[in-house]
């Protein structure tokens, strides 16, 4: 069972991510992303992608949770790049339904 912290968590990451663009912290992985750019924020996103696929074709659910969380932070650091808000993919998957 999620509760409504649970809910938020991505918009709570989301605004981590554009704190770190913002206001760089030496050491942070985040802004490792950011100072090498789109190019290695989509190789990450891809890599993370074909990861969440070899997990799921494994039987260890806890082993495909890891992995698409990972995903699931770079389309963050991604979107925080693009300048596209968890809101703008909140409204298309609405438009979606």
């Amino acid at each position: 069972m999620t509760s409504d912290t649970d809910k938020n968590i991505i918009d709570e990451l989301y605004g981590v991510i554009l704190g770190r663009k913002t206001s760089p912290v030496d050491g942070s992985y985040t802004n490792y992303l950011f100072d090498k750019g789109m190019n290695k924020i989509g190789k990450k996103v891809g890599e993370e992608a074909f990861e969440v696929v070899i997990a799921a074709c494994g039987d260890n659910r806890q082993d495909i949770i890891y992995e698409l969380a990972d995903l699931q932070y770079h389309l963050l650091v991604l979107m925080a790049e693009k300048g596209i808000t968890p809101e703008d993919v909140y409204a298309e998957l609405r438009t979606r339904r």
